[in-house]
């Protein structure tokens, strides 16, 4: 019988070293947590954890000018940013919506710009969105850097905006990258080796 002390140290070895998914929930709602950042040299940082994360927003015109709303993420080591889903409860002030994506911890990209160069990726979104993973779209923005298939490690910073009032609400899921980093195989290894070391051990 294998001790359980031995049980608890592989599985929560095995935990520290598989991303697993978990149920999804709100990370950010502006409607609680305040306005997001409406400078892109310094958006709000949002949170996410493995599987759905949920931000809530709104944007467009205001009495003080249009409402931008930037915010950054942060894909962890051995996880990437598989979707980006339009949840239903966001609308549109106009025909559409936009939202941008570049790499880093600011959009430098001016608001006025005439081209999306510097930008990863961007899209135009309307209504027939609601419900699916505009993450693809996003990648083939035009003029934009662009990129294909799931973000993976590192800094991005999303650009928010409407030019008429509109709220949006979006699910960012995060997934273990399909293919481990070699130091995810090296630890599975080192850590296998050393149960089955155990295991002998106990049996004799």
């Amino acid at each position: 019988m294998v001790p359980r002390y031995l049980t608890r140290s592989a599985l929560v070895a095995l935990s520290c070293i598989v991303f697993s998914s978990a149920q999804g929930a709100v990370v950010y709602d502006e409607s609680i947590d305040g306005d997001l950042s409406d400078f892109g040299l310094n958006p709000t940082v949002v949170h996410l954890g493995r599987g759905s994360n949920q931000v809530l927003g709104t944007t467009g015109f205001r009495s003080t000018g249009v409402d931008r709303d930037y915010f950054s993420i942060v894909v962890p080591p051995g996880a990437v940013l598989k979707s980006l889903t339009v949840l239903p409860g966001t609308t549109e002030g106009g025909d559409v919506s936009f939202i941008g994506v570049q790499v880093g911890a600011q959009v430098t990209v001016a608001t006025d710009a005439s081209s999306a160069d510097g930008l990863l990726g961007w899209v135009h979104y309307g209504p027939g969105v609601v419900n699916r993973d505009i993450l693809p779209r996003i990648g083939r923005g035009d003029g934009a850097t662009g990129f294909t298939g799931p973000l993976g490690q590192g800094t991005y910073s999303f650009w928010v905006q409407d030019f008429n009032r509109a709220t949006y609400q979006y699910d960012l899921t995060l997934s273990a990258a399909s293919v481990p980093e070699p130091e995810i195989y090296a630890a599975l290894a080192v850590g296998l080796v050393f149960l089955m070391a155990r295991l002998r051990h106990v049996k004799r």
